[in-house]
């Protein structure tokens, strides 16, 4: 995703390394991870291209079989089809092709799940607001543009926004592309430019604060209200990842491929505590979070440790490898993301598994395999409620699996009953759950025959840019 040409770096490079030995090492494995991803996910595009029919018609005829749909809606692919099915009744509800140049590398959603944000290859990121919600957005940015009084540019504690003051005005500029007329507008609400390289990253604030982070060696602070961009945050070398602190949103942590974990005051536009990476050759920060509601910061690294830092002093506290008993070292870590309201954290790595750790006793919880990420910066997800896992994959299918289901087998910790449908033709770059679906489709206009709470609404996108909204009317009981 993110490991592109060499001439980018060519001035930095030159500029840290020196006459070091060790320092010409790591930059040379740097150079090969920018220049190899995209090689590497291109071949993998056409090979699978070449073979995929093939392919799917071996896997349907051992273990693999498809769920019972009408032809109305995707058809499924079920692994070990043991239990209630994950996927019931899928059907795509918009299309935004087109409006992205080139792969989309993240997608993030408000928490009320009210507008999404898309950025990657061009450099440009969009936001996308429901219909119901258009009229209140608007009408926030025409109270801040004609606002002579100076406001302050910088998250604090305070809302900007009063949910309960919100109007559920309708847009009738048209439907989707069934006959639901919620959903997004098919038109970014907003379109942000100014990045001069990949954007890698995005991470909302709880009162529309949006951050995003680029190739371009730089982080910068939007808000839905303004068009311009408020604060740029200056690094040096690609930042791979950004998120906001989960309490105090005054704050965000960057981890960047120079190897340096920042937690940045934004107020102060200045860093107020980091931590180097330790060991040579292994300065490559490749994902980050917060977990325990920001109690640590948590990293992810090219050779597959996971490192955790008290976030009070971002002091080192323990970490993890994550690779197989077999594999002497582990593969980069593309994704890290807690699971909703438990100790639990879900890691996404380069050996095409995602795994589940518990953090009160650091076991595995359980593994989850099936799709394909060998190359890729594709990552795991959850649902809102932690029920299902989700993942993009590089075979053109999105992944589905039971967060707490378990295969009666010998290896208590494994997970390979998962359901996949084809989303795209390229691929799968991102592929998340709203966090709240009923505000894209409320459960007036959901056809829910499986006894579950409503409909999972989700949001997939490709290595050509194309984004696909589908809603999938899953039950909720556990196996």
């Amino acid at each position: 995703m993110f490991f592109v040409s060499k001439q980018d770096l060519a001035g930095s490079d030159r500029e840290d390394a020196g006459n070091n030995v060790t320092t010409r090492k790591i930059l040379r494995k740097k150079k090969n991870l920018r220049g190899l991803f995209v090689r590497k996910v291109k071949n993998k595009d056409q090979k699978i291209k070449g073979t995929k029919e093939g392919k799917r018609a071996e896997e349907s005829s051992s273990s693999d079989e498809e769920n019972p749909q009408s032809e109305n809606y995707i058809k499924v692919k079920s692994a070990n089809g043991k239990g209630i099915p994950i996927i019931n009744k899928l059907n795509i509800i918009q299309d935004f092709s087109g409006k992205h140049q080139g792969a989309v590398w993240t997608m993030k959603f408000t928490s009320c799940g009210k507008l999404l944000s898309t950025a990657g290859q061009d450099k440009v990121v969009h936001v996308w607001v429901l219909k119901t919600e258009k009229d209140f957005f608007e009408q926030m940015r025409n109270k801040y543009a004609k606002a002579d009084s100076e406001r302050p540019a910088t998250p604090d504690s305070e809302k900007t926004a009063s949910e309960e003051n919100e109007k559920e005005t309708k847009d009738k500029d048209g439907v989707t592309e069934t006959d639901y007329p919620e959903g997004f507008c098919k038109e970014p609400f907003c379109t942000y430019e100014g990045h001069t390289g990949d954007v890698l990253d995005l991470s909302w604030s709880k009162n529309y604060f949006l951050l995003s982070s680029s190739m371009d060696k730089t982080v910068r602070l939007w808000h839905i209200s303004r068009t311009e961009c408020l604060c740029c945050f200056q690094h040096i070398d690609f930042v791979t990842a950004i998120t906001f602190h989960p309490r105090d949103d005054r704050y965000f942590l960057s981890g960047s491929l120079d190897g340096k974990l920042r937690l940045w005051n934004i107020p102060d536009k200045k860093v107020a505590l980091w931590n180097e990476l330790e060991g040579a050759g292994s300065h490559l920060i490749t994902a980050a979070n917060f977990c325990m509601n920001g109690k640590f910061a948590v990293i992810g690294t090219y050779d597959g440790r996971c490192i955790f830092y008290e976030t009070e002093h971002l002091k080192y506290y323990t970490q993890w490898q994550i690779r197989s008993t077999r594999k002497k070292q582990g593969r980069k870590i593309s994704g890290i993301e807690p699971m909703p309201g438990e100790d639990k954290i879900l890691i996404t790595s380069n050996d095409s598994r995602i795994r589940l750790y518990s953090l009160k006793d650091h076991s595995l919880h359980c593994k989850f395999k099936g799709f394909t990420n060998s190359s890729s910066q594709i990552k795991g997800s959850f649902s809102h409620d932690g029920e299902l896992v989700i993942s993009g994959s590089e075979d053109h299918y999105v992944y589905m699996w039971r967060a707490q289901h378990r295969i009666a087998s010998t290896r208590k910790d494994k997970n390979d009953f998962y359901e996949s449908f084809s989303a795209h033709n390229a691929v799968v770059t991102a592929a998340i759950f709203a966090p709240c679906p009923w505000n894209v489709v409320p459960t007036e206009y959901d056809d829910n025959s499986t006894g579950g709470t409503g409909p999972e609404v989700i949001v997939a996108a490709d290595w050509t840019g194309s984004i696909k909204i589908f809603i999938n009317r899953y039950s909720n009981e556990k196996t």
